[in-house]
């Protein structure tokens, strides 16, 4: 028996506020939450001035920012995870396993070598939109080739569909490799940012940046919901129901690919997300996507606000990337499903 949307929502709601609320009194400089009312303001008759100053400067302008941007990026890792899942009717679809976030990254370290050149000095007056745009344009170019590759005659190979995801990757890897070659000290570490994944950089305007793709994703649920249950049935059975296939598609794909590059632009390459959430839903409340979408955004935001206050306190007070710790426990989390696949296929 499943359990019922307000239950699923309820805990699910419930769980970010409260990984948010761990999160803000976890790091380098603890707030306790002996602390924490007074420093968020609720209780301040009784506090220290001097440690009620430093808690609020922790608190509003390094811990709250970055919770914001961790639970935003993850919600979008996570959305575009369960949309492609769906897209190409492939339970092992992930934008970070085949290729889409390193066709991001790839764009981003382009942006990141070309703004330092004489031709990048044009483009000085967009600095700061100019690296999410490159790594939307890397994840949309990607996810274009991607689904024309993979798709024939209305139906998506899985064998093709990985195969080509791993050789895109490597084409994008490639690419990051030549231009870690020819980048300076400077650039090479904000290369080297990317390509581990890392939310030390969040703050409020970075998170006002995220905003609008997280709107802008949780619009589009409704609308996309419905025709994402049918395509399961492939798509000549989905167009004869009624559903606009490739309006369908196209949504999907620039949704994919702006969540994807958002969540590169502010914090690298994170992988694993997208994948290890759709799956842990579909055995709680089912393979439907008008509930798994909305709570696939939840799960992933509490996912990576756990992942990052461990990756913050792992090595303190040193930071551990958080890509590398999601790969850590979404690897094993993968192999898992390809075990699982392979016997249900054998059986």
């Amino acid at each position: 028996m499943r359990p019922s949307a307000t239950l699923v929502f309820s805990v699910l709601i419930a769980g970010v506020i409260g990984i948010s609320l761990v999160a803000t009194t976890i790091g380098a400089a603890g707030i306790p939450l002996s602390r924490l009312a007074a420093a968020l303001g609720l209780n301040i008759g009784h506090a220290d001035p001097a440690m009620l100053s430093r808690d609020q400067l922790v608190l509003w302008s390094i811990r709250i920012p970055r919770i914001a941007v961790a639970g935003m990026i993850g919600g979008l890792l996570a959305l575009a995870g369960t949309i492609m899942q769906g897209l190409f009717r492939n339970p092992l679809a992930d934008p970070a396993l085949v290729g889409v976030s390193s066709g991001g990254a790839f764009a981003a370290a382009a942006a990141i070598v070309i703004s330092d050149s004489a031709w990048g000095a044009n483009l000085k007056f967009m600095q700061l939109e100019l690296l999410p745009i490159a790594a939307f344009a890397g994840s949309l170019t990607t996810t274009i080739i991607l689904y024309k590759i993979a798709s024939r005659e209305g139906r998506t190979s899985v064998a093709i569909f990985l195969l080509a995801g791993l050789a895109i990757a490597a084409i994008a890897n490639a690419g990051i490799g030549l231009l870690v070659f020819v980048a300076d000290d400077r650039q090479l570490r904000d290369i080297t940012f990317w390509l581990l994944g890392s939310l030390s950089g969040a703050t409020w305007p970075k998170a006002a940046m995220v905003a609008p793709a997280v709107v802008l994703a949780l619009i589009a649920i409704p609308f996309i919901a419905r025709g994402l249950d049918v395509l399961v049935l492939g798509e000549a059975e989905a167009f004869h129901t009624g559903i606009d296939v490739e309006r369908l598609k196209k949504i999907s794909i620039v949704l994919i690919s702006a969540m994807t590059g958002v969540a590169v632009s502010i914090c690298g390459v994170v992988g694993f997300v997208g994948i290890v959430v759709p799956h842990l839903l579909r055995v709680t409340i089912g393979p439907g996507h008008r509930m798994l979408l909305p709570a696939s955004t939840c799960l992933g935001a509490i996912l990576l606000i756990g992942a990052d206050t461990i990756a913050r306190v792992l090595a303190a007070p040193a930071e551990v990337p958080i890509g590398i710790l999601t790969a850590a426990l979404g690897a094993p989390f993968f192999l898992f499903i390809l075990l699982r696949q392979r016997s249900l296929i054998g059986s």
